[in-house]
């Protein structure tokens, strides 16, 4: 794939996940939150253009920074994500404001790893850009679906007002509100 295909490849990818995690959705322990992440990074690292072959060690040293930055910027996507359990068991999610200040932080400390890059002469491609983005989704996927693990293994949660169990020790069961049907 071309340079302009790989960008439009990693920013479709980024919309796509960032969009849908800043919506509240349920949790899936069972799915494969592995599988996109596994595409990227075969994605990135197929071609030959990862490293720049005239600078080998500032390419690697900034494509193991790019990693690293994809790695910090993904687990704090995943501590920054509210998650939590109704009392029907199912685990929702939803990233917080703290999780946009993460991406903020994690592009920031991209873009100066490309500036530092390009004062140093280095022919970036974008499979490193793409690898630090599947780092990212990785870290993020395993540490989401950890906690969430996590949070279906412990006991329910205290009963809610409405739900029909007594209010008080010793007082008579609460009848829950009537509820309509469609």
């Amino acid at each position: 794939m071309s340079g302009f295909v790989d960008a439009l490849v990693i920013v479709a990818v980024a919309v796509l996940v960032i969009a849908r995690q800043f919506r509240t959705h349920a949790v899936d322990a069972e799915r494969r939150w592995w599988l996109a992440p596994a595409i990227l990074a075969v994605l990135a690292l197929r071609g030959p253009g990862i490293v720049d072959a005239h600078h080998r060690v500032e390419s690697l040293g900034l494509l193991v920074a790019e990693v690293a930055v994809g790695l910090a910027t993904g687990a704090g996507w995943a501590w920054t994500t509210r998650i939590w359990r109704t009392p029907d068991g199912v685990v929702w999610s939803r990233s917080s404001k703290a999780s946009a200040a993460v991406w903020a932080g994690g592009i920031a400390l991209r873009a100066g790893l490309f500036g530092l890059g390009y004062a140093l002469g280095v022919r970036q491609d974008s499979a490193a850009l793409m690898l630090g983005l599947a780092a990212t989704l990785l870290v993020r996927g395993a540490i989401t679906t950890r906690r969430a693990q996590l949070l279906t293994s412990s006991p329910a949660p205290p009963p809610t007002y409405g739900d029909g169990t007594p209010s008080a020790p010793g007082a008579p069961a609460v009848r829950p509100p009537w509820k309509e049907r469609v």
